[in-house]
């Protein structure tokens, strides 16, 4: 997953939306959508064929938990465990709290090659870091709009700070949400999917305009799939997913997949 986006009890009629592009090498096999866990709590989420896991994972009482990974130019370890393995685990708790105090209780960052995640529910939205230390720093967000790609969440990157721009502009910033009042939900949707496929370039950024892009394309390496996950106040979350590049493929709602 190179780019996360959450809007936190911006929208009245869903208190957490998530919308996300996952970013990898086009040769890594994946499964843009699947089953992760069948029951208690019933998770969805794609699916890594190479290591297991997943960038983005939502259950069935609304809790999500999506990462970043640390961009490393000499390749992931490969004698560490998947993190993959963390949106899965996190994703087995009835609430994003429960999820949060398990991980920075248990889990050695030196266990895993470098992340950041984002774990949320319709009460609570926290940031986890798996950079450093003996156990991974988590701190609460207040209600808000986030970006998490590859770099932390504050200070805020170039491409963060360009990805939310393009939120504004396309009605999904915090202001225009919040100016929809409680049949906003669907305009914001909207306005997160065409951030999603957007291809501007950060101007004047350090790293290939490509990669500032929130919808990547370049040699051998891109944007995969897409999801937009709608927590509204009640009920399974809302999925849709794009199973290819975010301007390419489109927005399939998999509700079914709740039911089994």
């Amino acid at each position: 997953m190179c780019l996360l986006i959450a809007l936190f009890q911006v929208v009245p009629s869903a208190p957490l939306i998530v919308a996300a592009n996952r970013d990898e090498r086009y040769d890594r096999p994946a499964v843009a959508i699947t089953t992760l866990r069948e029951a208690q709590p019933r998770v969805l989420g794609g699916r890594d064929e190479v290591a297991g896991g997943t960038w983005l994972a939502a259950n069935e009482f609304g809790v999500l938990a999506g990462l970043t990974n640390v961009p490393s130019p000499q390749g992931r370890d490969r004698t560490k465990r998947s993190r993959g393995e963390l949106p899965v685990a996190l994703a087995a708790h009835h609430d994003a709290a429960a999820a949060v105090a398990w991980i920075c209780a248990t889990v050695d960052p030196s266990d895993y090659n470098p992340c950041w995640l984002m774990v949320g529910d319709r009460e609570s939205l926290f940031y986890v870091d798996l950079t450093a230390g003996p156990r991974p720093a988590a701190r609460p967000l207040p209600p808000g709009s986030y970006v998490l790609e590859n770099a932390p969440l504050l200070p805020r990157s170039a491409k963060a700070g360009h990805v939310a721009g393009l939120m504004a502009a396309a009605g999904a910033g915090r202001e225009a949400a919040a100016a929809g009042g409680a049949a906003g939900a669907g305009e914001v949707r909207d306005g997160l999917a065409t951030v999603l496929r957007d291809h501007s370039a950060v101007p004047g950024g350090t790293r290939p305009g490509w990669l500032s892009a929130a919808c990547v394309h370049g040699d051998g390496y891109g944007t995969r799939s897409a999801m937009i996950v709608t927590v509204r106040t009640a009920g399974p979350p809302q999925v849709q997913v794009a199973d290819g590049p975010s301007c390419q493929a489109p927005l399939v709602d998999v509700a079914g997949l709740w039911a089994g």
